[in-house]
């Protein structure tokens, strides 16, 4: 059964598509690898699929479910993991954790028990009761990755999570991902980080323009594009390489004149 199934999936701002057609379809247990330049709708996919965009062209289920007829059940189910979120800064992550908790449904039990463990787990317990305003960007999004986790979802969608995390942290964040893959879970997994997305992904979706360009195990993409890392295959089918290369000769050039 496929917990993902995307049909058909546009989405336009101001006249102008940034979504042009995207046919989608995973199953459980697996961790798929999201990537694209910038603009190319990795985000927008991501958040139409969590229920946060809810106009849109074309069909999206989750878990079986319509995100357009189902926004709140979906969302329950699942965990979103942003770069970037609003934290409600005044609060303590203690405090930001039961709000989130509680729109999870979570008792006041298991949010106080869960949360602490989490907390000491990813070394902020010392800072529980701090605002999360004096929290550094790495250590906001560790309170992210919680509130995302906490309440054991099905499947976990994830822009960017690694962002500004030291690289104890992101070891980690690595590890959980994986045991997280064999106890059945999901991941949408969007990333700039490269050769995270090698190394965790089973299955890689490259983005351009609005449109799917290629879909396959690290394997299959190497050998369609006859290159050897995830960067280079990137490179060569979003036609990038030479332009990245020509743009630092000229920013050579402008440094040395």
């Amino acid at each position: 059964m496929n917990v993902i199934e995307i049909t058909q999936l546009k989405k336009q701002y101001n006249g102008n598509y940034v979504l042009k057609g995207i046919d989608l379809q995973a199953g459980p247990g697996m961790i798929l690898g999201y990537i694209g330049p910038n603009g190319a709708g990795k985000s927008t996919t991501i958040k139409i699929m969590a229920g946060i965009i809810d106009e849109f062209e074309g069909e999206v289920k989750v878990l079986g479910m319509d995100v357009r007829q189902d926004p709140v059940e979906v969302k329950r189910r699942i965990g979103y993991i942003p770069e970037l979120a609003a934290l409600y800064e005044v609060l303590t992550p203690v405090e930001y954790l039961k709000f989130t908790g509680k729109l999870y449904g979570l008792s006041d039990q298991v949010i106080a028990d869960k949360g602490w463990e989490l907390l000491k787990l990813f070394d902020l317990a010392d800072k529980a009761d701090m605002r999360m305003s004096a929290y550094s960007k790495g250590m906001r999004q560790k309170v992210l990755l919680i509130s995302g986790l906490m309440h054991n979802p099905e499947i976990i969608f994830l822009d960017e999570p690694l962002s500004g995390l030291d690289a104890n942290a992101v070891i980690l964040v690595k590890e959980i991902l994986q045991q997280l893959k064999q106890a059945g879970k999901t991941m949408f997994y969007s990333s700039h980080i490269m050769d995270v997305v090698e190394k965790i992904s089973d299955r890689i979706i490259l983005i351009d323009k609005g449109q799917i360009i290629a879909d396959g195990t690290i394997e299959t993409l190497r050998a369609s594009a006859q290159q050897g890392s995830l960067e280079h295959i990137f490179q060569s089918l979003t036609a990038s390489d030479t332009e990245t290369s020509n743009t630092a000769k000229e920013i050579i050039e402008v440094l040395n004149s």
